[in-house]
């Protein structure tokens, strides 16, 4: 049976949080709020602090004795570092780092790379990766979308209606924006490896292709929409339009 959020002893349990944006701070402000220890590093502090979170420069003093790790949406960088724009040095949770942790604790997170799941078995910490979730990951996909669209008319000279766009990858967000840039009026483009995915923005009014026909593609195309979890945030088309995730 699980344990009913009533019965959870808030004020005994130990958070910290790890890198992340702006959105880490509302995070920390309601974690708070429960009564539990909530300690932060890496990302935007508030001048007037947030109350009830310790604020630390040493992330491994983040983690030391937390039951719960909470690491930014973004996840996990090739370096193995977590998204940390503003810390003073990447932040790599290696294994030193989550032994220190309570013991059976648990890090929750956009998605992890292999070192940080094999850290997590070896030391007995369980994972939760919700970039797989698709019930959240829908939830919170109107708000990335309008920001990316905030970035689009901030760094292109050109109408979203009319443009030629391309949406590489058609999982949740993906299959989201493809429906938002033929409402658009963009002329819209999706480049997928499932089959079945290339049929459902056919349906939604895009024009399909496998993932082999991109680079024939992208000469034609103004924008270039990356969802792969993998991919880099931005990047730039053959004729210098610019492309985000």
């Amino acid at each position: 049976m699980p344990v009913e959020a009533s019965a959870i002893d808030w004020k005994k349990l130990t958070i910290g949080m790890l890198g992340g944006d702006k959105r880490e701070q509302e995070i920390a402000r309601r974690a708070a709020l429960t009564g539990a220890t909530v300690r932060a590093h890496g990302f935007p502090w508030p001048e007037q602090d947030i109350p009830g979170v310790q604020h630390l420069d040493d992330p491994a003093a983040v983690l030391k004795g937390a039951k719960f790790a909470l690491f930014p949406i973004p996840g996990i960088s090739a370096s193995g570092a977590l998204f940390a724009p503003v810390a003073p040095v990447p932040i790599v949770p290696d294994r030193a780092m989550l032994a220190a942790m309570a013991p059976r604790a648990h890090i929750i997170l956009g998605w992890a790379d292999k070192n940080l799941k094999a850290h997590a078995e070896a030391l007995s910490i369980g994972l939760h990766e919700y970039e797989w979730d698709r019930s959240l990951m829908l939830q919170r996909t109107p708000a990335i979308l309008e920001g990316l669209l905030k970035i689009v008319i901030e760094n292109t000279a050109i109408t979203i209606h009319n443009a030629n766009a391309c949406v590489v990858g058609q999982g949740t967000i993906g299959g989201v924006l493809t429906r938002y840039l033929v409402a658009l009026g963009a002329h819209t483009h999706i480049a997928a490896r499932n089959p079945e995915q290339r049929a459902a923005a056919f349906v939604a009014g895009a024009t399909p292709h496998p993932l082999e026909e991109l680079p024939q593609l992208a000469p034609r195309l103004d924008l270039i929409f990356s969802r792969s979890p993998r991919a880099s945030s931005v990047r730039t088309c053959s004729h210098g339009c610019r492309s985000g995730r």
